[in-house]
């Protein structure tokens, strides 16, 4: 399971605004603020946009100055592959080494939604045995019941982080896991379909083979 919550997407006017500085073109811009605050890119605004994506990576460096922000809670498997995009992405998580001890765990702290009624048995005895050494680490501030926590924990976990990106990452990895195996990742693809302008600037890959 994964969830996507208070998406953010900035600096549209500026990134607009610099494509058209190396022709000087800024005359030609014809974007403009609707009156719930979106910025609306207008023709001549979106042609150039949409033509200068399709040149290439040298030819759309505006893109990279269209961000996101966005507060994901996926399992740590998720995560893990998550953190191979380093460049230009930021993520500040919530606290698994400090807070592991912190509140009770529930069933519902787990992606589960795919396991076997066999997988799901053996996860509610896990959970059930983290609950009890929590209780016993709060009692007696072992370390090595903390460490047990640590160690014993599933990476089915769930953690929170809130994350920043550009257009150019989404474009990388929108396309690197589109048809990956786990399901998150077509979540992941889902989510970015929705982002403004997404199908002309970040999948305009597909338009350009399509038409």
């Amino acid at each position: 399971m994964i969830q996507f919550e208070r998406s953010s997407v900035m600096n549209f006017e500026n990134a607009i605004r610099g494509a058209r500085n190396p022709m000087n073109s800024w005359a030609k811009g014809d974007s403009y603020y609707d009156e719930n605050g979106q910025y609306i890119l207008g023709p001549n605004d979106l042609s150039l946009a949409k033509r200068l994506r399709l040149a290439g990576p040298d030819h759309r460096k505006y893109i990279r100055q269209i961000f996101v922000s966005v507060d994901i809670t996926a399992p740590l498997y998720w995560w893990k592959e998550y953190d191979t995009y380093k460049i230009s992405t930021v993520a500040n998580s919530t606290s698994t080494m400090h807070k592991i001890h912190a509140k009770e765990f529930t069933l519902d702290d787990f992606s589960h939604d795919h396991l076997t009624k066999e997988g799901l048995e053996s996860l509610k005895r896990t959970v059930s045995d983290l609950e009890r050494i929590r209780q016993k680490y709060l009692e007696e501030k072992k370390k090595e019941d903390w460490y047990t926590l640590v160690q014993l924990l599933p990476s089915s976990y769930e953690q929170m982080r809130t994350c920043t990106m550009n257009y150019e990452n989404l474009i990388n990895m929108y396309y690197s896991r589109k048809s990956h195996k786990l399901m998150e990742w077509h979540s992941f693809c889902d989510w970015v379909q929705t982002l403004p302008y997404a199908k002309e600037l970040i999948l305009a890959e597909k338009e350009k083979e399509e038409g």
